[in-house]
């Protein structure tokens, strides 16, 4: 009987992070989340930053916590990271940060968001087949360049943030596939760089070296030694990526993904990308997988809505016991008459989401919720139709039939919003008791260890062993 394999997942997440220590034993895998730390961008001025000091310090606070975790005289095989997509450091020869971080949600790209949507959007979406959206790399590394010319003499490497943290942990600088794809930087035909698209946003091609696939082994640790040993593996580095390798999905296909959390991630698994007039005009983007593939999907805005409008209340759900009080008060609720549309650009970065939300409603001639569980009602409603035109969408354009829903995420622990998708959509949605990201993450490792053959197995093994809900559509 081979002993257990010990790796640890990374998994940086917008509005909280967590380093998980993973054990894989009897075909079997068990997590303990032994770090979990809140995180937020802060806003200097004009701008939005992240504190990449502070998520550095807990990042490795995290992984002493899975060293000490271990059962005496184990050792840790590997460490994986995944984080959100798009945002990126920009280093110098000597691996120093020459510009700030800036958070995706920043408003420094809106000129140029709306200039690319005036004049080119249509050729870049050919040549990346990544729509234009606001949190775009390309538009972000565009307005950097513009705004501070001397950068082009100053950086010499971008990566994006896992790519960072792999390279504090070994001190080897690449570009992950997976998270490179978010950056419309990629050619859509292609496992390079864009040369139409770096040329279009005046960005240096020598930025950059050729991504490298998942499972890349990095080298070992060098940043901490009690991890001495342990292998730095390059998992795929976006965490929908590796939310998406977590599901438990069917031979067959037919299945559509959903990871929901801070946003709604809707799409599937495809050889080939999506591409024309009716997909960009959905704005679907064909973000890639680790091994390569496709993962056409739509970013729809997700559970921000809710944990955004919380901040106008004076409580809020504090507890399980209190999130379950919550959703069974909002599921008493009769059906809301009018439906937010959460594409709304003023759902963006509100001040207030619950004025921003009001006023949407008032344009509708609707009145707002009175409390709390009413605009939890209305959200997950809304967040439901949002996923279900996605899914028609998605068929409407490729002639596929989907047969089910798969979901993870913080939003498959929300029955209503699970029971409003499989009304909205008709067909059945399958929320897994999964810590999809971290699942996705380890998944990597195992397979780069040599413990697991490759994803299909893993996912094969995975299923035999995971709690599961299904939601039937109602009349």
């Amino acid at each position: 009987m081979s002993s257990p394999l010990y790796t640890a997942a990374v998994d940086l997440g917008a509005t909280s992070g967590r380093v998980i220590l993973g054990t894989w034993a009897k075909n079997r895998l068990t997590l303990n989340e032994v770090h979990r730390f809140p995180n937020a961008y802060r806003e200097l001025g004009a701008h939005a930053y992240w504190e990449i000091g502070t998520l550095w310090l807990e990042v490795q606070t995290g992984l002493r916590k899975a060293v000490a975790a271990l059962p005496r005289g184990a050792k840790l095989a590997s460490v994986g990271v995944d984080t959100w997509g798009c945002d990126h450091v920009l280093l110098n020869d000597a691996g120093r940060l020459v510009f700030p971080v800036h958070a995706y949600r920043d408003n420094r790209t809106q000129a140029g968001l709306k200039a690319l949507a005036a004049n080119g959007a249509d050729r870049i979406y050919a040549a990346t087949g990544i729509p234009n959206v606001f949190y775009n790399s390309s538009l972000q590394l565009a307005e950097a360049v513009a705004s501070c010319p001397a950068l082009t003499d100053l950086a010499t490497r971008c990566l994006f943030l896992p790519d960072y943290f792999n390279f504090l942990l070994s001190g080897r600088a690449e570009n992950e596939f997976t998270v490179a794809s978010t950056s419309q930087l990629i050619d859509v035909h292609t496992r390079d760089w864009s040369r139409t698209a770096l040329e279009h946003f005046h960005i240096p091609p020598s930025w950059f070296t050729t991504p490298v696939l998942s499972g890349k082994k990095l080298g070992r640790v060098t940043a901490l030694p009690e991890l001495a040993g342990a292998q730095v593996i390059a998992v795929p580095g976006h965490d929908t990526a590796s939310a998406y390798d977590a599901m438990p999905a069917s031979p067959e296909g037919g299945d559509l993904f959903l990871s929901s959390g801070t946003w709604s991630l809707v799409g599937f698994e495809s050889a080939q990308p999506l591409l024309g007039p009716a997909a960009l005009a959905a704005r679907v983007a064909n973000e890639r997988t680790g091994l390569g593939g496709y993962r056409p999907l739509t970013n729809v805005v997700g559970l921000f809505l809710l944990e955004q409008t919380m901040a106008g209340f004076s409580t809020r759900p504090q507890s399980p016991r209190d999130w379950d009080a919550l959703i069974a008060a909002a599921s008493k609720l009769p059906a809301p008459a009018v439906l937010l549309d959460p594409a709304d650009p003023a759902f963006t970065a509100p001040k207030s989401m619950r004025v921003a939300i009001d006023a949407q409603l008032k344009r509708k001639k609707a009145a707002a919720p009175k409390n709390l569980a009413g605009y939890t009602r209305l959200i997950c409603d809304s967040l439901g139709r949002g996923h279900a035109v996605a899914a028609a969408n998605f068929e409407a354009m490729t002639s596929k039939k989907f047969r089910r829903i798969l979901m993870v995420g913080g939003g498959s622990k929300n029955r209503l919003l699970c029971q409003a998708t499989a009304d909205a959509a008709g067909i059945p949605v399958i929320s897994f008791n999964l810590e999809g990201t971290a699942v996705g993450n380890m998944a990597s490792q195992l397979i780069a260890l040599g413990a697991v053959k490759d994803l299909a197995t893993f996912r094969q093994l995975l299923g035999e062993n995971l709690q599961q809900k299904t939601y039937l559509p109602r009349e």
